[in-house]
């Protein structure tokens, strides 16, 4: 697969990725800032920022004008904060490519932060937080998160608190886009079908008459060396579930870490699928829980691998038991070969089918450039994955499973964190 970078007059960095075999067109913009950026009076500032470049501009005075303009082509359009980026993206038919760069243009540039708009579009924001607090099976991961990363703008909230939303002004807002939406934390990407000069012209007479400035400053690194892991640590949250919610995370590698091939084939191998280890153990052969499952979380400068699942309340110490068995068992003893094999196969598999779609081309490619300023192509990648060994699997293993840098979240009806302690102890 092709791609070339190119460089507009002020600076931004646009990933151009051609693909022939499909009518559609991604055009994607990413900016270096995300919660990790924010101290906690600013909170949820990029996630709320997010949300205002909806709210309308002087061209578009309304949210309808936008959505109104972009339905009226079939379009796909939404817009996502992480930890570490913000990002928006338009996929629609090629021939409207123009549609898609004016719109984010004058979306990101020119949105008007009414005082009015940022007032009501809190209340919607609110009602976000409220619906993730309400949902175990999404802030599980969010507590173990905080416990992780404690002490760290990493370990808070991507969507801030209450208390941090109520608190921001339309100057905090303004105040933050103005740092960070800068040409020199900006990539674009455009994937699929589209004319590369035509577009080239087109971004130049859009997003590269931004004025390069000066940026806020970069983020505060997390130091796992000084992160106070003494012991496991565990959150207990009670509320009177029927189901309890389990995260479970350990500390790992970095975007562009030599070790991150190794760590998916070894979290695929544990949790990674229908077949994995600990969905055969604790769901098929003893009936503990409905999902299982292990991921690998990379960020700027750490990552994590998280296994999260949803088990039986009068089990639930059983399951754990289970899981840090087959953590060890996988530790101690390895992988087969016919392990490994299915997940870099499965991992092959999975990862060709989702670059069919021109937005996760497009996505690929931008994330690459921003977080790590090099760029790997599918087929590169995949040849990482090939390399994996069983050695390296059992080698990362090691690195990552260390009972002392644990931390576990649990939503169900507890009140003390000893006896989910104790299940660590089989690790």
């Amino acid at each position: 697969m092709s791609f070339r970078k190119v460089r507009l007059k002020n600076g931004i960095r646009v990933m151009m990725v051609p693909h022939a075999d499909t009518a559609a067109v991604t055009v994607l913009a990413l900016y270096e800032v995300g919660s990790r950026y924010e101290n906690a009076a600013l909170s949820g500032a990029s996630h709320f920022i997010e949300h205002m470049m909806f709210k309308g501009t002087s061209r578009r005075p309304a949210t309808l004008d936008i959505s109104r303009d972009l339905d009226s082509v079939g379009a796909d359009y939404n817009a996502f904060t992480s930890k570490d980026y913000t990002g928006y993206y338009i996929k629609l038919q090629s021939g409207q490519i123009g549609l898609a760069v004016d719109m984010l243009e004058d979306m990101i540039y020119h949105s008007s932060f009414r005082a009015t708009d940022v007032g009501s579009e809190r209340q919607v924001i609110l009602e976000e937080l409220r619906m993730y607090e309400d949902n175990p099976m999404m802030l599980v991961e969010e507590l173990v998160e905080e416990e992780l990363y404690r002490g760290s703008p990493l370990g808070q909230r991507i969507g801030g608190t209450v208390e941090s939303v109520s608190g921001l002004s339309r100057t905090d807002l303004l105040g933050l886009r103005d740092r960070y939406y800068v040409p020199s934390r900006t990539v674009l990407a455009v994937a699929g079908q589209f004319d590369e000069a035509k577009t080239i012209d087109l971004l130049e007479s859009t997003f590269g008459q931004v004025k390069a400035s000066g940026s806020g400053r970069g983020y505060e690194r997390f130091d796992l060396a000084r992160a106070s892991f003494r012991r496991p640590r565990i959150r207990i949250e009670k509320r009177d579930t029927e189901q309890v919610q389990v995260a479970i995370s350990f500390p790992a590698f970095a975007y562009g870490d030599p070790d991150l091939a190794a760590a998916k084939v070894m979290s695929t191998i544990l949790g990674g699928t229908m077949s994995s280890r600990l969905f055969t153990t604790v769901r098929e052969k003893e009936g503990l829980c409905y999902f299982i499952r292990s991921q690998v979380n990379p960020y700027q400068d750490i990552g994590d691998v998280t296994i999260q699942s949803g088990l039986s309340k009068e089990r639930v110490e059983l399951a754990l038991c289970l899981t840090f068995r087959e953590i060890k068992r996988l530790v101690r003893r390895g992988v087969t070969a016919a392990e490994l094999k299915l997940a870099q196969e499965y991992i092959r598999g999975r990862t060709l089918l989702a670059l069919e779609d021109s937005s996760r081309l497009a996505d690929w490619f931008a994330k690459q450039e921003l977080l790590t300023k090099r760029t790997e192509t599918p087929d590169e990648r995949l040849v990482k994955i090939k390399s994996v060994s069983r050695a390296d699997v059992q080698r990362v293993a090691k690195k990552i499973f260390n009972r002392n840098r644990l931390a576990m979240s649990v939503i169900g009806p507890f009140d003390s964190p000893e006896s989910f302690l104790a299940t660590t102890k089989e690790l």
